[in-house]
């Protein structure tokens, strides 16, 4: 269930910049998803645009293009599930989505290309997604956009939650703390 805020100055897209953005952008939300190019997956993949007025965005001191490398200043604020992705999928992803801008603007790879565009992972507390005014669990997600709870991926984050759960337990946490799989709440506990 990943969400991508980008984050530009105002007038800095044209209508079909950002149409292709958008295009680029949910194909690597797809790839973040597995490869879940399916309805469920395209259901959960969503891309939002903001306008920052240029006299509200200020890098080094400065609103004008002194620190700014093309293809220009753009945040892009990554909304993950816990757990979803190792270091190598994060790392994916910041690439994924600087190749993405420097494409949609025809910038030739260089060392300061992409320079200002910033990308940043968060990461959703298992239990804190919702939809249809439910909790959506990792589990629930992974099952819609079909991802295989016996493939690699989806071992990995059984294996994250398992050592989570450990560690609520070592130390003590209530047995129904939020932040685990459903099935590992009680475990070892």
């Amino acid at each position: 269930m990943p969400v991508m805020q980008v984050f530009h100055p105002e007038n800095s897209l044209t209508a079909s910049q950002k149409q292709t953005l958008a295009a680029r952008l949910t194909d690597v939300l797809l790839r973040m998803e597995g490869g879940a190019k399916t309805q469920g997956g395209l259901a959960f993949a969503t891309v939002l645009f903001t306008a920052v007025g240029h006299g509200d965005w200020w890098v080094g001191g400065r609103t004008d293009g002194t620190y700014i490398h093309p293809p220009g200043k753009f945040m892009v604020r990554v909304s993950i599930p816990e757990g979803y992705m190792n270091q190598v999928h994060k790392s994916e992803v910041h690439g994924s989505v600087n190749a993405a801008f420097l494409e949609v603007f025809e910038v030739a790879p260089s060392p300061t290309a992409g320079a200002n565009i910033l990308v940043t992972i968060e990461e959703i507390t298992e239990g804190d997604w919702g939809s249809r005014g439910q909790t959506i669990s990792l589990a629930d997600i992974a099952e819609s956009v079909g991802l295989s709870r016996s493939g690699a991926r989806f071992q990995w984050v059984l294996s994250y939650f398992a050592a989570k759960a450990r560690q609520f337990a070592t130390a003590g946490y209530p047995k129904d703390t939020g932040g685990l799989l459903a099935e590992d709440r009680t475990k070892g506990a």
